[in-house]
């Protein structure tokens, strides 16, 4: 198989990548200083190197401190929703139209604007008034410092993220409240919390981690639908 092209996938978290990975089934371990994941995989022809270092926009700086020969950057993984139409799983895609026109005829999304925070967006009283304020689609913590540095590097960039929980949804914790000095959230801290209150917060919370999934899994057939 020729390669033709490289495109670098950036999420927050190896398991975003999850969905994809097992339909390529090709991914092997990538050496990527500075990143806690990075993989290597073959997809029609093309090279995908998929990176993740942690939520934020200082992780995602860290992580691309050098610059890369690569042919686009692809900010993806799981978003909340800001539109109160989108639902668990939807696709949202946004960045350079010259990219998206190469996406499988098939292949499902909504175009919209995705606004990235250095917090999770917990509440959906919070979600409702960013949605107010950006008129976005979705909301992430990684896109923008994506973006900026695909710029940086004159490179196209694109975002593709699936939506992991809904614009009416407030999340059963406040994840913000659990993350290291390094800017990772401490699942150990999360259990805790989760356990303390084992009635309501355990359910919800495993409720969410199902969703996340089903996100991932979305997203990973919709990645394996373009053609970029």
């Amino acid at each position: 198989m020729v390669i033709v092209r490289t495109w670098l996938l950036v999420a927050a978290e190896r398991r975003e990548f999850d969905g994809i990975r097992k339909r390529m089934g090709n991914a092997k371990q990538l050496a990527w200083q500075g990143a806690k994941f990075a993989c290597e995989a073959q997809w029609q022809g093309d090279r995908w190197w998929m990176l993740a270092n942690g939520p934020g926009e200082a992780l995602v700086i860290e992580a691309l401190k050098e610059r890369k020969d690569v042919d686009g950057m692809i900010s993806t993984g799981l978003c909340g929703a800001l539109d109160p139409a989108l639902r668990l799983g939807d696709v949202v895609v946004s960045g350079n139209a010259h990219i998206e026109a190469r996406m499988g005829a098939h292949a499902q999304f909504v175009r919209g604007a995705v606004h990235s925070l250095d917090r999770v967006a917990v509440t959906a009283a919070e979600k409702r008034t960013l949605r107010n304020q950006t008129g976005a689609t979705a909301v992430d913590m990684e896109s923008a410092a994506i973006e900026r540095k695909a710029a940086e590097w004159n490179i196209p960039y694109l975002c593709i993220r699936a939506v992991s929980d809904r614009a009416g949804d407030t999340l059963p914790l406040d994840f913000n409240r659990y993350r290291n000095a390094r800017g990772d959230f401490s699942r150990t801290r999360i259990a805790l919390a989760a356990l303390a209150r084992p009635f309501t917060v355990m359910p919800q919370l495993m409720e969410f981690d199902r969703n996340c999934r089903r996100a991932a899994d979305a997203l990973g057939d919709f990645l394996a639908d373009c053609r970029f």
